[in-house]
């Protein structure tokens, strides 16, 4: 089964019942270099993979770059 969720403001389909650290790995982001808002609360590094992807959420992800 399918679900709409909205990552960066574009709407995708995913598989149901995924987390929050699946749902990255399906779009190749590493989960220790994002940032991850989740209806507009900041998701902790350490609680992606407990974090569940429902239906109709919206994601905000940050990709974190190191230099200077």
């Amino acid at each position: 089964m399918m679900i709409t969720i909205v990552v960066n403001g574009e709407q995708k389909e995913v598989e149901a019942g995924l987390t929050l650290d699946r749902l990255l790995s399906c779009f190749g982001l590493p989960p220790g270099r994002v940032a991850v808002e989740r209806n507009r609360r900041v998701v902790p590094r350490g609680g992606f993979s407990a974090e569940p992807v429902e239906a109709g959420d919206r994601f905000e992800v940050v990709t974190l770059v190191g230099g200077g």
